[in-house]
């Protein structure tokens, strides 16, 4: 790897191990606060998708820690143990989180349909894409065209980075705005609630941002040889 892209992924490496650090201990100290409602994180996904009139959607308990997630494909909102059955703060708004992407995909979300489309795309190239750009950096002064066809590939996974972005902004603003009308959290609980989305949409920008920094760093690398080669 250039001493270049190295330096930048270090950085955000850095950033990122800071970014989750913090979200791991704002999950863990809104997990110690209880919803004055006593509703667990799985009563609060079904009263979610029974409030936006969906129901074809199935919320089940995934093993792991911070493994929530909603699955288009078999419609399910997948809740990790902690908030599946937690009655806290912390597991509300990550399952009102989740349900908001089940309200995105019942409503057509424009950006979440696009980064469904990418999936298959996105899993074909981040398996080849280290590899052909790597072959690609060792033969840019015989083979330039391989480096090129890698940074086609790492733009793709770049892409899907910042669709990302406000599919996850999204759902976090649908389920707050629900949290909140609906009476879930109190005044005092709200607030928590806000924070604690904030941190786990932050960890999506420092990866968009670490995507696309890493990228310019092979298109420069690109065009250098290129300049070599003139």
């Amino acid at each position: 790897m250039p001493p270049s892209i190295l330096v930048v992924s270090l950085i955000f490496l850095g950033i990122s191990m800071l970014v989750s650090g913090v979200l791991k201990s704002k999950f863990n100290a809104y997990s110690q606060i209880r919803l004055a409602s006593g509703m667990s994180g799985s009563q609060v996904a079904a009263k979610m998708l029974r409030d936006n009139g969906i129901y074809d959607v199935q919320i089940i308990s995934v093993e792991g820690f911070m493994t929530d997630h909603y699955n288009p494909l078999t419609k399910t909102v997948n809740l990790s143990p902690d908030v599946y059955n937690g009655v806290s703060i912390a597991s509300a708004a990550v399952a009102a989180h989740e349900c908001g992407h089940a309200v995105q995909h019942a409503t057509g979300y424009q950006w979440l349909t696009m980064r469904s489309k990418l999936v298959p795309a996105v899993q074909f190239s981040s398996g080849i894409v280290q590899w052909v750009l790597l072959a690609g950096i060792l033969l840019i002064n015989v083979f330039p065209s391989l480096l090129l066809a890698g940074i086609v590939l790492f733009a793709v996974t770049t892409l899907f980075s910042l669709i990302t972005l406000p599919v996850e902004f999204d759902a976090s603003k649908r389920a707050l705005a629900w949290l909140n009308t609906a009476r879930i959290t109190t005044s005092q609980e709200y607030p928590k609630a806000k924070d604690a989305l904030k941190w786990a949409a932050m960890t999506y920008l420092v990866a968009a941002l670490a995507s696309i920094a890493t990228l310019i760093q092979y298109i420069m690398i690109f065009l250098g040889g290129n300049r070599n080669r003139d």
